[in-house]
């Protein structure tokens, strides 16, 4: 198993966020998890990243408990984020926001990278044409792009996407989840954090419906899809 959450409980000060979480993310898949504004999604995302403390439980991944695992080592291992609202770098270039997301390899030369950059070029031709503009200058849709690129510089077996399709229009919405399912074919694991559910459990191998901190469901995409009480509460607006 690449990933397993196991009892995973995280505060914000005295507000339990998320409470006995428990999930596997194996590898080759994508997962998803989805739920609404407050559920603790990106919450269970930015600990597994380690940027949040854990209150009880574990998070192993390959078999190894992170709890003593700093976020700039776990990168290295294998762990990368794209995460909510992009966080680009806006008075840098393209080219410098993505090398950022190489800068905790030990491989950082020119020659090194050079894959990596054909790689994200590749599967955003659109950054390609703005490599030496200012990413602030960017559209919604491009810093979204070079967000989820910078993460895929640090070469991830498991990529976590938060909120990737949040602010664009319904047009790069599916340009995007064309795009995660290119990056799971290409053989990156992603785990998914997502409020369009549609597009979310469309892509999904597994899923989880998180709400006021646990998990409430869990099942295929299709199954959760299919739940007569999950297409009442999140499908309906979805596009």
């Amino acid at each position: 198993m690449l990933l397993e959450v196991r009892d995973l409980s995280v505060n914000y000060g005295h507000i339990e966020a998320i409470r006995d979480l428990s999930f596997e993310v194996p590898e080759g898949t994508v997962v998803t998890l989805i739920g609404a504004n407050g559920a603790g999604k990106s919450t269970t995302l930015k600990t597994i990243s380690g940027l949040r403390k854990i209150r009880a439980g574990s998070v192993f991944y390959e078999g190894k408990d992170l709890a003593k695992v700093s976020p700039d080592r776990r990168v290295q291992m294998g762990i990368s984020q794209s995460p909510e609202g992009r966080g680009i770098f806006p008075g840098m270039t393209v080219r410098e926001n993505l090398e950022m997301g190489a800068y905790v390899r030990r491989d950082r030369n020119t020659a090194a990278l050079a894959p990596d950059f054909e790689r994200v070029l590749t599967l955003f031709p659109r950054l390609q044409e703005r490599i030496k503009q200012p990413a602030g200058n960017l559209s919604g849709g491009e810093q979204q792009m070079l967000a989820i690129g910078r993460a895929l510089m640090a070469q991830p077996r498991l990529l976590l996407l938060d909120e990737p399709s949040m602010g664009l229009a319904p047009k790069l919405i599916h340009q995007i989840f064309r795009i995660i399912e290119e990056i799971n074919s290409q053989g990156t694991t992603v785990l998914l954090v997502e409020q369009n559910a549609a597009q979310a459990l469309r892509r999904a191998d597994h899923a989880y419906l998180l709400e006021t901190g646990e998990i409430v469901r869990s099942g295929t995409g299709a199954e959760l899809a299919g739940d007569a009480a999950v297409r009442a509460a999140y499908l309906g607006g979805d596009t």
